[in-house]
Formats: structure tokens, sequence, C-alpha cells
């Protein structure tokens, strides 16, 4: 399958890579600016999500707006052969919100599974990260907390205009 995107993709994911237009009616916006419908500006962004070209489309809040301003990736020891089941209980999660799997860099560094923990304070984060470690039981082998100094701006794969 291609992932080749036509002149009208290309120009609507270049009006949408920094985030949708925030007004009532952003998909109605982006349709007058790329000259075509708002269900098509809509059924072209399913398409691509669809066909892997854009991974998703949703909100990003700002943590430390909203009140979370302890940000804690815990990181953790498992074993390789079980990564997949324990990282799936883990992601699930509702105070979760991203989970994965990272080498290890040995003997440095042990850890092979990272959540993202976020929280009012840092004991509430250290709270949540216990109930992960209860939740991993004895496949547990190690783990520890890194707390967010700053804020960095993230930003996905820009393309050009």
């Amino acid at each position: 399958m291609s992932l080749r995107l036509d002149d009208i993709d290309r120009r609507l994911v270049l009006a949408t890579q920094d985030g949708l237009p925030l007004v009532p009616r952003p998909y109605h916006q982006l349709a007058t600016q790329l000259g075509i419908g708002p269900s098509e500006v809509m059924e072209r962004l399913l398409r691509m999500l669809a066909r892997g070209v854009i991974r998703r489309i949703g909100a990003v809040p700002n943590h430390y707006a909203i009140g979370y301003t302890a940000n804690g990736m815990s990181v953790w020891d498992v074993p390789d052969e079980a990564i997949d089941e324990l990282g799936a209980r883990v992601g699930e999660l509702e105070f979760v919100t991203h989970c994965y799997h990272r080498p290890r860099r040995l003997p440095e560094w042990p850890y092979n599974l990272f959540a993202m923990v976020h929280g009012g304070s840092r004991d509430e984060v250290l709270h949540k990260v216990s109930e992960i470690a209860r939740l991993l039981g004895p496949a547990c082998r190690a783990h520890d907390v890194l707390f967010s100094t700053e804020i960095l701006k993230k930003t996905g794969l820009r393309i050009g205009g």
C-alpha cells in the first residue's frame, strides 16, 4: 500500500500538523481553507489514519495547566519474556498516560518498561507508582522514578510546505 499523499492530503497535513484550529467547528474552517467540504476533510483524515499516514487525532492537554505539576517517568526492570503482558496491564491503568518497552543499557541501566505518571505532587506520583509495583508483583526486580524538572515542548514529525 502506498502512503503517498495527493495535493489535498498534503495541504491538510500541513494545516493540521500543529493542531486543529481552536474554533467551534475546526473541520469547517479547514474545509474553507482547502476549498473542499467539511465531510471530505473528515473522510480524508480518517483515511490517512486507517492507512497509518497519521497515528492519531486527539487532544494533548497541558498537564501543568490542569493541575498535574508532578510528572514522573517510572522505569521498571521486568523479565523480557513477560514485557508485552505486563506492559499492557500497566498501560491500562487510568493514571498511566503512556507506557512502552525500551532496550536495557546494561550494566548501568537495567530498566526495560517505562510508564509516565502525572500527579498534583511528587507524593501522589509515588503513591501511583506503588500501585504499579503491586500490579507487577514479583515480576518487578527493580524500579525508579525520574521526575521532570522542566517542561519540554514535544512535537511529532513535521513536513515542509
